[in-house]
């Protein structure tokens, strides 16, 4: 599923390519992942309209439209957006552009969504404090675990709080602080938080720098794939030796998420 740097690594691509264009005309080949408006309204009034810019907020990408709108794309599990693909297997929507070029939104599993909004914030106003941003602090983040009795791999998935963690993140993260993934949130001692607040942030810029990981079927806008899953130590990683201390990582499940860890080094 793509995550923050996933998302982060399709906005910095895609921008050059898009940022300045025009809408010419849409192409709907499967309506579903269309939330808002209504299909035929949605390609009449994305027509004509120029990218201004882009922005990531949390897992999602915002185009930022000449009228004020935003188009707004979630790719949740399987989406990806490609800049001129051949014959694109899977192809939802495809956006065409006035230099002939096109951007294809293409979702094997039909789970990812579009939006076409007056206000981005409409769709993305519940999510929380993004964690590589300079306002994201330890003591926020404190702030965040020290009522919540739920694991800390939940409270890390939760959009509400942070925005933009994802299942492999979270897991490599916990595992740089050393914090089982079933740990309470709140019992988190202070040293603790900080050093799973420098984990989270360690985990994603690093990812951002490998651009994203290509674990199933995430693919940047060009085609190619990200290379930040090679330097997982847990996620994703059931059996083979920890890169610390040997023993096997092992996986469990956690809110229906599969959780990857080292039950040495993250003993509980």
């Amino acid at each position: 599923m793509p995550e923050l740097p996933e998302v982060e690594t399709i906005k910095r691509e895609l921008a050059p390519h898009v940022v300045g264009r025009t809408f010419a005309s849409v192409t709907i080949c499967d309506d579903k992942p269309i939330k808002q408006p209504e299909p035929e309204r949605f390609c009449q009034n994305l027509a004509g309209q120029r990218i201004d810019r882009l922005e990531r907020r949390g897992k999602y990408l915002i185009f930022h439209l000449s009228s004020g709108q935003a188009l707004i794309v979630h790719l949740r599990m399987t989406g990806a957006l490609l800049l001129n693909p051949r014959d694109p297997n899977h192809a939802r929507v495809i956006f065409h552009f006035d230099d002939s070029s096109q951007l294809a939104f293409t979702d094997r599993r039909r789970l990812g969504a579009i939006w076409l909004a007056e206000d981005a914030k409409a769709v993305t106003r519940k999510l929380g404090p993004e964690p590589l941003e300079a306002h994201f602090t330890t003591e926020i983040l404190a702030k965040l675990l020290q009522k919540r009795q739920a694991p800390i791999k939940a409270v890390l998935l939760d959009q509400s709080l942070i925005a933009g963690i994802g299942n492999m993140y979270a897991d490599e993260a916990l595992f740089l602080a050393r914090i089982h993934p079933l740990r309470q949130a709140n019992s988190l001692s202070h040293q603790e938080v900080q050093e799973l607040y420098q984990a989270i942030r360690q985990v994603l810029q690093k990812a951002i720098d490998s651009k994203g990981a290509s674990i199933d079927t995430y693919k940047r806008p060009g085609g190619a794939t990200g290379a930040a899953h090679q330097d997982f130590h847990v996620a994703h990683q059931k059996g083979k030796p920890c890169p610390k201390c040997f023993t096997p990582i092992e996986r469990l499940p956690i809110r229906n998420r599969g959780s990857y860890f080292c039950p040495r080094c993250q003993a509980i």
